[in-house]
């Protein structure tokens, strides 16, 4: 089978490999039909972050069931498949106390063993979702991205009747975009320094968009004054810049969700950080995006609003290719940011 396979100091290529072979009975061959480059994919390709290389990434992907181990029953062949990448050890007291997230021994597809950027992939009948009849499975791959957008989401109560910011128009945060104007958000607005990604967020969901390259703080949050009760802000891109920024617009008693990741020392003003006791914010810090019972609402919600075509996918794709163009594209991002989703397709290997 053909697999894209990470080396260290950042070479990709595109390899044979024998094809995985079931090694538990609740073990699940699955052909990949699509799989998505994930943000934090990168540094693990040019930064060598990841645990182990050679390495095949890739946990986010969608395919077809062709065998299973003898204890599974709930699948057969031909079933429709999205991943579900983490693997708790379901034992510990954070899994006993449904902190999936927090599992102290969890393992993670592709990323802590071979993931779905190659023609075929095993992977334990834990870590799938069963899609719906008709499911797309291009749409399916993107599954996962869309939970994590729910779960932060979840944590603060959900988006209904909310005035929802959300700052970092990327992949993540356009998907946030959507589904919070799916859910009923009273008014969404993206904030971003990137021109293109704003009319794209304007284009598939948000109501108002601030380019904050070009706006400070104080000039949003005038702009924002009539929308300043009942907001909801969603950090997505992981700056300590964005990070004060969603602190410095918020309003009374707003919510603050932090998805974006820091990869750099965080630092506040001491003006900025007495919003948070001034104005009586209120901090969330969302990690993945699993709930119970296993996987979580979240996944049956992303599945239901694309079964009701709520969310508009194709904008979002950068590229759409076989494993020599996906290697090209991913080659390129070198250095660069990412400006949209980079998917691996398999369908016609």
């Amino acid at each position: 089978m053909q697999s894209v396979v990470v080396h260290q100091g950042g070479n990709i290529t595109v390899e044979d490999k024998a094809i995985p072979v079931l090694g538990a009975p609740d073990d699940v061959l699955v052909r990949v039909a699509y799989s998505g480059l994930c943000g934090s994919d990168i540094p693990r390709i040019f930064a060598n972050a990841s645990h182990y290389y050679p390495i095949t990434l890739g946990h986010e992907f969608s395919g077809y069931v062709v065998s299973t181990g003898d204890e599974i029953h709930d699948l057969q062949e031909g079933d429709a498949v999205a991943c579900v990448p983490l693997l708790p050890c379901f034992q510990c007291e954070e899994c006993r106390k449904e902190a999936y997230s927090q599992c102290k021994h969890y393992q993670f597809i592709g990323s802590r063993s071979n993931g779905g950027h190659a023609e075929f992939v095993v992977v334990s009948r834990k870590n799938l979702f069963k899609l719906q009849d008709n499911s797309s499975l291009l749409q399916s791959a993107f599954l996962e991205p869309v939970t994590v957008g729910l779960h932060a989401l979840k944590l603060a109560g959900g988006c209904r009747g909310k005035e929802v910011i959300v700052v970092g128009a990327g992949t993540i945060g356009q998907l946030i975009i959507q589904v919070a104007s799916a859910l009923g958000a009273k008014s969404v607005t993206a904030i971003d320094i990137n021109p293109q990604r704003l009319d794209l967020a304007l284009n598939t969901g948000a109501h108002y968009g601030f380019n904050s390259a070009h706006l400070d703080a104080e000039n949003i949050r005038q702009k924002t004054h009539e929308r300043r009760f009942n907001q909801l802000i969603v950090e997505t891109a992981g700056t300590p810049q964005t990070v004060a920024l969603a602190l410095d617009i918020a309003g009374p008693k707003a919510q603050i969700a932090l998805v974006g990741t820091l990869h750099k020392d965080l630092t506040l003003s001491a003006t900025t950080f007495g919003h948070i006791l001034r104005k009586e914010l209120t901090l969330l810090g969302s990690w993945m995006n699993y709930s119970a019972p296993w996987p979580g609402s979240e996944w049956q919600q992303a599945a239901q609003l694309f079964a009701e075509k709520k969310l508009n996918l194709e904008p979002l794709i950068a590229s759409l290719g076989d494993p020599q163009t996906f290697v090209r594209e991913v080659t390129a991002l070198a250095g660069k940011p990412m400006t949209g989703k980079i998917l691996l397709d398999m369908t016609g290997s």
